[in-house]
């Protein structure tokens, strides 16, 4: 592998504006429409073979180099409904539709137009630089991982069989680290996620008058609180597991019982076993607590989104940060713990059982990190992914995350020299 150089003053200047315009400009899961748009327009300089749609929103750029690896650059492109509260002066102001019809704010709170920026740097490296390697580039702008649906829809649409089988999968993720530093694990990374939308149904009636009634909102409560039981009682405390109730939806007014309840459960576990456990231990006290509160009918209960494990391949992992120990040194390299978070990039190696390779690299300012870290503030202090107060810094975030992924596809591809 040769020495991976950092980006021109000149090629930094274009990702600088381009990750600018991105941020102040996000999308919804599968409305990335001009997110794509943009990404195309820059890949059109490349000498490469550009096509949109894959997937619904998604971009593929396959650039090709004689002989060699196919290998595959991951990044995702999506935004949250998150109102902006960085004060920047690129901030986003921008509104969609959510899932539900509802207008909401859209904000890059997970660092999307980061993982894009970094991605369209690499491949612009990559094509300047044709010398240095042979093979194939498959670069996948990826839509809707914030629904985990995202890899799929690519998948469902032919990704693999249209474009070629990768031999590796490599992608990243901006952090709430300092800025430069690279963190990475091997084997079980970022846990699965499961969502069930959970509705409950009872007899509604005037406030007053609970005992002609079936409540809904007492049922719902009575689930929430025995749902905290799942992982204290009922998972070995070997494991990892969260169970988490981010929505109860109930009523229209304080005097009136309402006929039904709508709960959102989260699940993530780190074990196939723990994630069934985990399922089918909702699945248990939803229905076993409707049936003692006399509910006049059975629960529904719908799995709506499910991201699998996100698991480094050990041997592919220990290469790609040998790489990475030799480029940035040892200092900026950094093994980390395993995350309760979860992505779908996992998707597309266990479609077609390839390894894949999966890191994270800092984006916050270096100093304010060790600072909050010192002070043992760093959980007040610093903003985390999906926060409405997460921002990346521009630099060293991009030139890091260029170089980074830069040094992993020249890893797995084949020299030339």
């Amino acid at each position: 592998m040769s020495e991976t150089s950092a980006p021109s003053a000149e090629q930094l200047e274009r990702l600088h504006a381009f990750y600018r315009d991105l941020h102040e400009h996000p999308e919804l899961s599968f409305a990335e429409h001009r997110t794509a748009r943009c990404i195309a327009e820059r890949l059109a300089g490349l000498d490469a073979e550009v096509t949109t749609g894959v997937g619904g929103t998604g971009v593929v750029a396959v650039l090709r180099n004689g002989d060699g690896p196919l290998v595959m650059l991951r990044a995702d492109i999506d935004a949250l409904p998150v109102a902006e509260a960085t004060g920047l002066p690129y901030a986003s102001t921008a509104t969609g539709t959510g899932p539900d019809g509802d207008e909401v704010p859209v904000m890059h709170a997970c660092g999307h137009d980061m993982h894009a920026t970094c991605l369209l740097g690499a491949l612009e490296q990559l094509d300047a630089r044709r010398t240095d390697w042979s093979g194939t580039v498959l670069g996948v702008f990826q839509p809707a991982e914030e629904l985990a649906k995202g890899a799929e829809a690519m998948l469902a649409d032919g990704l693999f069989d249209r474009f070629g089988t990768p031999e590796i999968v490599l992608g990243q993720h901006v952090a709430p680290l300092p800025a430069g530093v690279l963190g990475h694990a091997s084997g079980p990374t970022m846990a699965s996620s499961d969502s069930a939308r959970v509705r409950i149904f009872g007899r509604g009636g005037h406030g007053s008058r609970p005992d002609t009634t079936v409540d809904p909102v007492v049922l719902a409560s009575s689930i929430v609180l025995r749902l905290q039981g799942i992982v204290a009682r009922e998972v070995t405390p070997t494991e990892t597991a969260v169970v988490t109730v981010g929505k109860l939806v109930a009523g229209t007014k304080d005097n009136i019982i309402p006929e039904q309840a709508e709960l959102g459960i989260n699940l993530r576990a780190y074990s196939p076993e723990v994630r069934s456990q985990l399922r089918a231990a909702v699945e248990r006290i939803v229905r076993g607590e409707c049936e003692i509160s006399g509910a006049p009918k059975e629960p529904e209960i719908e799995w709506t989104v499910s991201a699998p494990v996100t698991i480094n391949d050990p041997e592919a992992a220990a290469r790609t940060v040998a790489a990475f120990t030799e480029r940035f040194g040892g200092e900026r390299v950094m093994p980390m713990p395993t995350i309760t978070a979860s992505e779908d990039v996992g998707v597309f190696g266990t479609a077609a059982s390839i390894p894949t390779v999966f890191w994270f690299w800092g984006g916050l300012d270096p100093e304010r990190v060790m600072t909050a870290f010192a002070q043992g503030r760093f959980e007040k202090d610093i903003p985390s992914n999906h926060s409405p107060e997460f921002a990346p810094v521009p630099e060293p975030t991009i030139v890091t995350g260029v170089q980074a992924l830069t040094t992993a596809a020249l890893t797995w591809l084949g020299a030339t020299r």
